[in-house]
């Protein structure tokens, strides 16, 4: 995995919440990876292995890489569980 993209409806506090907590699930697992937050618009033009956000802005990003939905920005507990059922397929 290269690179996860945080997305939020403006791209600013919760994406960037979300991008820290990503970041450190995926550091404590052991993969290395360029974490990104942007907002939904940008979305669907940015080029990811993998996008994590809530089930409202999945419904309306176009891009063709794996979505990784979570609720709760800031629960880490959540993120982890979701980011490991997916890498676990």
């Amino acid at each position: 995995m290269k690179k996860v993209l945080c997305v939020c409806g403006v791209g600013q506090g919760t994406s960037l919440l979300l991008k820290m907590n990503v970041a450190d699930i995926l550091q404590e697992k052991g993969i290395y990876a360029d974490v990104d937050n942007c907002d939904l618009t940008s979305a669907s033009g940015e080029n990811a292995d993998l996008i994590v956000t809530n089930s409202e802005f999945a419904k309306q990003i176009n891009n063709d890489a794996p979505i990784v939905i979570v609720e709760n920005y800031f629960d880490k507990n959540e993120i982890r569980e979701k980011i490991e059922k997916y890498l676990n397929k």
